[in-house]
């Protein structure tokens, strides 16, 4: 009984090609549907970046916030990760302004032209401490 299951188990696989129904997808019909996502409305321009302090260390939990640079209302929120790093996908071809805020730090705007022949851009932001000496020293 046991040397009739080894036996079965031992038999080769039937080909690939009998068992095969439908033709294999072409690379371009994946193209045109990867296509087809991206046409849904994925912004395709990102703005990545990373954000330091003073001591040039990377700063996690900064808020970053991203507008059009002809408007007055932030569209885009983020905060940095532990390692200080953001990023933000937007859509291309328009301009659009980076503004970096935390406390006791002075807040740090910067210019982003999202070009049509780019997909991304990469800033290093470094904060600078709002100075308040008080009669106080430093330590």
């Amino acid at each position: 009984m046991c040397a009739g299951v080894i036996a079965a188990a031992q038999e080769p696989a039937p080909p690939a090609a009998a068992q095969q129904s439908s033709p294999a997808p072409t690379a371009q019909q994946g193209e045109s549907a990867s296509k087809g996502k991206n046409k849904k409305g994925i912004p395709g321009y990102v703005i990545i970046g990373t954000v330091f302090n003073e001591k040039a260390l990377a700063y996690p939990n900064v808020r970053v916030q991203i507008r059009r640079e002809s408007e007055k209302k932030y569209r885009w929120e983020t905060y940095t990760n532990s390692r200080g790093e953001f990023a933000v996908r937007v859509p291309e071809g328009q301009a659009y302004e980076v503004f970096v805020k935390e406390k006791k730090y002075q807040e740090s705007s910067t210019k982003v032209n999202a070009n049509a022949g780019e997909i991304q851009d990469r800033l290093s932001i470094r904060l600078e401490a709002v100075n308040q000496e008080k009669g106080g020293t430093k330590k």
